[in-house]
Formats: structure tokens, sequence, C-alpha cells
């Protein structure tokens, strides 16, 4: 019998057409990708705010010593700035948006990756843009487009990973079952570490504490799961969660909504 080949993620090419000019600052281009397709990491000379309109997307930036993960339900977007090494997987099938900036359009003082609330109307602009042309419209789109942008809500969504080997080794076992074990000197067991040790490297390779990184690892698990349809009583018990209210009150205290906003939301 013969065995078949297995089917290979889609490779994505071509991240970068729609380039943004001076003259045209802001551009808006939409794909349609299939669950794990991705964009091999890659940088640019503007800057891109990446968003899907309906599924999951992960996105990874490089930061000096640290990659950030981010993962990306309908209606948060991330901001990359111009010159930013990243990669994007498709974990559901998704809506694909990017909004490409010209520098001479980046918002002043916008050095680092920073995830928005996309509104309604920053959603209708952005798919308005793709579609136009060059005119007087045009510019009044991108003016709005703009203001928008600087004038959203951020909300901490990155999940940064180390360079250095035994952190990176516990904070990627959190990220598979953020739900296994609560406390910090339980995970500090498998790298052969003290709790005082592993604390320290916390604070000096993800300038955090241990317990402020697992609320964004426990957040980026939960996601997913949520958008999938999945009862909150179990994203909470997966999460380490031994109550509901418990759980809801720590993830709308982070996304500033309850659970239930993200099931099954996978359009806006």
């Amino acid at each position: 019998m013969k065995r078949k080949t297995p089917l290979k993620p889609q490779l994505v090419g071509d991240t970068d057409p729609v380039a943004p000019t001076p003259h045209r600052p802001v551009r808006s281009r939409a794909r349609s990708l299939v669950v794990d397709a991705h964009f091999e990491p890659h940088h640019h000379p503007w800057a891109q705010l990446a968003y899907c309109a309906s599924g999951l997307i992960q996105v990874t930036v490089a930061d000096g010593d640290t990659e950030t993960t981010f993962i990306l339900p309908p209606s948060r977007a991330v901001w990359i700035p111009p010159g930013a090494r990243h990669a994007v997987t498709v974990l559901e099938t998704t809506e694909l948006r990017t909004v490409y900036l010209d520098p001479t359009a980046t918002p002043q003082g916008w050095r680092g990756c920073r995830v928005l609330v996309v509104s309604n109307l920053l959603r209708e602009l952005i798919h308005a843009l793709e579609a136009s042309q060059p005119c007087t419209r045009d510019d009044a789109l991108i003016t709005l487009t703009l203001f928008e942008i600087t004038h959203a809500d951020t909300q901490a969504l990155g999940v940064p990973l180390p360079r250095d080997k035994r952190l990176r080794t516990l904070c990627e076992a959190v990220l598979r079952a953020p739900g296994k074990r609560a406390t910090l000197s339980e995970w500090a067991v498998d790298i052969g570490a003290s709790e005082r040790t592993v604390a320290r490297l916390f604070r000096t390779g993800l300038a955090t504490s241990y317990q402020q990184w697992r609320q964004q690892a426990i957040l980026a698990h939960a996601l997913p799961m949520l958008a999938r349809g999945t009862p909150i009583s179990q994203v909470a018990a997966a999460s380490g969660y031994n109550s509901d209210s418990a759980f809801s009150a720590m993830f709308k205290s982070a996304m500033g909504q309850s659970p239930s906003h993200f099931q099954n939301k996978n359009v806006l």
C-alpha cells in the first residue's frame, strides 16, 4: 500500500507588492488564507498593521534579544514598526487584512510593536482603502485611517520569548500547557534551577515577572479556544483556573471584554 505524502503547510510569498510611498503613504491589502499558511520571517522598510477580519493568526516579531508572539482574534491588530523582522502563521482559516504605512506616516514615537483594538470605523476604512485609487477621496480615507490608528485603544497581548536557553525551554513548556502548573517553583524543577534563579531570569531576560508573563501566555492559549466556541468552563480549566468566575474576571481585566465576547467571533 502506497503511503500518502503529508500535506505541507502553505508558504505564502509576495508579501509586499502594495508598497506605500510618500505620495500614497497608506495602502491596504486583503487575502484569504487557509489553516497553517504562513509567511516566513521577513522585514520591509515600512510599518505594517496586521489583523484578521475573520479567523485567527499568530504574528511573531523579533526585537533585539527577544521574540514576541501575538495571537490575534478578530477586532485586534498588531502594529509592526519599519524594519522589524516578523513572521505570520494562520491558526484558523482567515481573511487577513494588512495596512502598509510609509515611514513618513508612522506616528511619532511608535518604535515598538503594540496591539490595537480595531474599531468598527477603522475596519470599514481599511476595507475602503483596498479598492481606492489616487484621488481626493483617497486622501480623506488616509487621513481618517491614520487618525483612527493613532487614537485606537491598546492591549498587552504579546508573549515575549527569551534567548536564554533554560528560560526559553520553560516558557515554551508553559505556552504548550499553561494550566498544567501554577507556580514558578513547579516549573523551575524541569530546568534544574531554583525558583529564585528563574525569577531573576524573567526580570533580566524579559523585564517582567513570571506571573505577569504567565497571564499573557494564558490569554494566548485561551483566545483560540474561545474563537472555536469551546465552553468557558473548559477554557478556564485548561488555563489552570478552578472557577469560571475567576478566569472571567482575569480575562475581562486584561482584554476589556468578557470571554463570551470572543466565542465563535470569527466575523465582526
